[in-house]
């Protein structure tokens, strides 16, 4: 079925192919955002993108699992059930449609969001069917119990098996460990327990809550002007009920003191999450916290922390830091891996090394090095049409600033030592974070 896209993009001429290889040096160059509220209250973001005759919507709604209000695993099931019959169509009818089209179509969520994405040709003979599709999934999703049932099912399985991963427990747990009783803390997918407690309707009346206009993001690039843009988003969301904008999650609330836990898991490997609650999207800090962890942890092969305890002592293959920033405070995450009885000195470096830079933050050399791998890998970021669109979408669901592309590499480069120093001490303290080991000995 994916005859349809292939045989379109060969009947492109030669010189349209050419011209292709010039997107990615063009991408350097900040893409315009436009951005509009539709009459029933939906936050449009759209940039024209007619290199490619593609093009990619991604539909956004605060619907995520930290909307689940205390029954773990309700926001993945509503998401993943979209797709499974809509508008009196089975699972395979919507994925045979979108095949037959070319398109891609796909839902997902996380902890703040649930989304619907399409990719498809802006050819009108494709592009039409394939709004017509996604509106269906959006509007008329069936919500049956047959759909339901083996849905379920499906997800208690991958609960069951992902039990065997140490990287999957160490992640959750460290969850539950620091979010506490926070609506970030519960497992997205759920638990064995809660899946099996779930009721059609209920996902039902969290559909009818959360999937309308007030609280959607809908986020547009590719071969299309303005005028087509705004009548591509009517066509698809004009349906949707006006419905209100989700109230903001309440504020994470700092650790105090550290913690220690230790899951036994039968392997030769032992797997470490070390952090805290770090920063949210929009943070006056994040360009200083952003910048101060690329040097420790997030620069990769050229990192302090990979420095530390991977080159210098042969500890680990892989070690690394991250902000996760969210609607609230996403975690400040240290990861680690290594062998069981390297467990105790790999814990040790990896605390030194960030407690060493807490207190002295990077050496002149590692800032200048560290922005000019950020500012300079910045255009390979936005050099594609998707990775945009995942741009368009955070602007979006976060409220961020509409030059926040345009101007991120300046904010990297205005970055000082001082300010990142000044940062870490005020938003990190490894003297109060909580470490999860999941490993072997028991």
């Amino acid at each position: 079925m994916v005859t349809s896209i292939t045989k379109s993009l060969q009947g492109l001429t030669a010189a349209v192919l050419l011209s292709w290889l010039f997107v990615v040096p063009a991408a350097s160059a900040m893409p315009a955002i436009q951005h509009w509220v539709t009459d029933n209250g939906v936050r449009v973001y759209f940039v024209a993108a007619p290199e490619l005759p593609m093009v990619n919507i991604n539909v956004t709604f605060a619907a995520g699992s930290a909307r689940d209000d205390g029954h773990a695993g309700l926001a993945n099931m509503t998401s993943t059930l979209l797709d499974m019959g809509a508008a009196g169509l089975s699972a395979d009818e919507i994925a045979s449609r979108a095949e037959s089209l070319g398109a891609e179509l796909a839902t997902g969520s996380a902890r703040d969001m649930a989304w619907i994405t399409l990719r498809s040709l802006s050819d009108a003979a494709y592009l039409q069917p394939a709004l017509k599709l996604l509106a269906d999934v959006i509007n008329r999703p069936d919500f049956n119990e047959k759909d339901f049932a083996r849905e379920r099912e499906r997800t208690l399985v991958a609960i069951r098996r992902s039990e065997q991963s140490p990287a999957t427990v160490a992640e959750y747990t460290f969850f539950s460990s620091v979010y506490g009783d926070h609506p970030y803390a519960p497992r997205p997918g759920g638990t064995i327990e809660s899946v099996s407690a779930l009721q059609l309707d209920r996902i039902k009346a969290f559909y009818k809550r959360y999937y309308v206009a007030n609280n959607a993001v809908f986020s547009i690039i590719g071969d299309l002007d303005r005028k087509a843009a705004g009548q591509l988003v009517e066509q698809v969301i004009a349906q949707l009920p006006a419905g209100k904008r989700a109230a903001a999650l309440q504020s994470v609330p700092v650790l105090t003191k550290a913690q220690e836990q230790r899951v036994y898991h039968p392997s030769t490997q032992t797997h470490v999450r070390m952090g805290a609650p770090g920063m949210h999207r929009g943070d006056p800090d994040y360009f200083a916290l952003y910048v101060g962890n690329h040097v420790l942890g997030g620069g990769g092969l050229v990192s302090r922390l990979f420095e530390e305890v991977r080159e210098k002592r042969g500890l680990s293959y892989s070690v690394n830091s991250y902000f996760s920033p969210m609607e609230q405070n996403g975690p400040y995450l240290f990861s680690l891996q290594t062998r069981n009885d390297q467990l105790d000195e790999s814990l040790l470096v990896m605390r030194e090394t960030l407690q060493d830079f807490v207190e002295k933050g990077p050496t002149k050399k590692e800032l200048i090095a560290s922005k000019k791998n950020i500012t300079g890998g910045f255009p390979l970021r936005i050099a594609s049409n998707s990775s945009i669109l995942d741009y368009l979408t955070v602007i979006g669901f976060y409220d961020l600033p509409l030059d926040y592309l345009e101007v991120f590499n300046d904010r990297v480069m205005a970055v000082t030592r001082q300010q990142i120093i000044d940062a870490f001490q005020r938003r990190v303290s490894p003297d109060t974070m909580a470490t999860i080991i999941v490993g072997g000995d028991s």
